[in-house]
């Protein structure tokens, strides 16, 4: 069962992906195009060209699972991503926004306290 939270890695994929795609093949993508393996952990994020259908992979300890949905109207909004990555890394926030439809830039966070270095510091605003 997928569980979105913080300690998690996700990575979303810098292209389209054939959503006709099942465990092997978004596997394969997940080595060849993003230089990773889906059995170290972390979720991997493809979406479709029309940005209407997206699929989450990732190793549940046992076997695969792949998380998928399709909108019935209205697109995912796209995290902003270097032109050169092959992958982006988001956090568990930001995917639950783009999954509820939510617009990532409308998004105000307030200052929090983070120690030097880590992962929030970075994202505080």
């Amino acid at each position: 069962m997928l569980h979105l939270n913080s300690s998690t890695a996700y990575y979303w994929y810098h292209g389209i992906a054939d959503m006709r795609k099942g465990f092997d093949a978004l596997s394969g993508m997940v080595q060849q195009h993003m230089n990773s393996n889906v059995l170290q952990g972390g979720v991997y994020i493809f979406i479709n060209r029309k940005r209407n259908q997206i699929k989450l992979l990732t190793w549940e300890g046992d076997g695969l699972a792949i998380y998928y949905k399709r909108l019935e109207k209205g697109v995912y909004e796209l995290p902003v991503i270097a032109a050169d990555n092959a992958r982006a890394s988001i956090d568990a926030l930001q995917l639950q926004l783009i999954l509820q439809g939510i617009v990532l830039k409308s998004v105000q966070k307030k200052r929090r306290f983070s120690l030097p270095g880590s992962k929030s510091e970075s994202c505080a605003h």
